[in-house]
């Protein structure tokens, strides 16, 4: 299953040496992320149990498109992967996307899912029928689809807010566990271009759009917790949970600059979601779990100049 998941990207996408096989277009940036009082109340892990001094972390902003000429001006959703570094020498990650929930409830969903909505050779543009045929299968998958097709166009990777679209659990210090999906949700406003504007826009105006704001400053996101109800679905990520639900500030993530101590001389960055650390555990969502397996043959891939 892991090789298929990515030959389906392959198929959409092409393959691209040396590339990852999805959100292959990307800008790393240095971050630090600074916990919340609040954090502490409800995780021991490591980078948010700690107020007394920030975590050093990486964060990769990227296009969805596994083409990595892909321009900036085309209207696909956005990434947002953060890596933090641990007081121990370990890593925790998180993966996150500019839309609410994700397409697929399983990874067979997600095969079928990527067959239906792959450019015709002759075309270069998707069936609707098949896309239909999905849908009409998959209703689940509507609000990711929807999101998708009315995504606005971004101004800058900044000025986006990004969700986690899997559940964890988190543990607190008396061992009480309770379930919550993250969000980074900015500080600059939200902005966007114009179709007008994208047309006309540099193929990586994104990258230098964020140059010139870290050149001004810091740019700020808040990691925002969303827990769940005890009837919100935690193992499906095309669920959407309603509005009401409590709300935790979990800290501030800063970014500092562009990076470029990572991903040269053959290191290979990887973003897993389910790398998590005591006192967050993963829920039983069939993507988050299948997520290991697919980014080892694609670093396999990459490595050996596949894709």
């Amino acid at each position: 299953m892991s090789a298929e998941l990515v030959d389906s990207l392959n198929a959409s996408y092409g393959v691209h040496p040396g590339f990852r096989a999805a959100h292959a277009k990307g800008v790393l940036c240095a971050a630090e992320f600074t916990p919340s009082p609040a954090a502490a109340a409800l995780t021991t892990a490591a980078h948010l149990a700690s107020a007394s001094a920030p975590v050093r972390a990486h964060v990769r902003f990227s296009n969805g498109s596994g083409d990595p000429a892909a321009a900036d001006g085309q209207n696909t959703p956005r990434g947002m992967a953060v890596k933090w570094y641990l007081p121990d020498g370990s890593t925790t990650d998180l993966v996150a996307m500019s839309l609410p929930a994700f397409f697929a409830r399983t990874p067979e969903d997600l095969l079928a899912f990527s067959a239906a909505r792959r450019p015709d050779p002759a075309t270069g543009a998707a069936d609707p029928a098949a896309i239909g045929e999905y849908l009409g299968a998959h209703p689940e998958a509507l609000p990711a689809v929807e999101a998708a097709m009315t995504h606005p166009i971004p101004a800058s990777y900044t000025q986006l807010t990004y969700h986690a679209l899997h559940t964890y659990w988190l543990i607190d210090a008396d061992g009480t566990r309770r379930a919550g999906r993250f969000h980074f949700v900015p500080e600059d406003a939200a902005a966007s271009m114009s179709d007008e504007e994208a047309a006309s826009a540099a193929p990586d105006s994104l990258e230098g759009e964020i140059e010139r704001r870290l050149a001004v400053g810091p740019a700020v996101f808040q990691l925002e917790l969303t827990l769940a109800a005890p009837t919100d679905p935690v193992d499906d990520p095309t669920a959407i949970w309603p509005d009401d639900r409590e709300q935790v500030r979990l800290g501030s993530l800063a970014i500092t600059g562009r990076a470029f101590d990572r991903e040269r001389d053959g290191d290979i960055l990887v973003f897993d979601p389910s790398r998590v650390t005591d006192g967050i555990e993963c829920s039983n969502d069939p993507i988050l779990r299948a997520r290991p397996g697919a980014y080892s043959v694609s670093v396999a891939r990459r490595t050996a100049g596949g894709s």
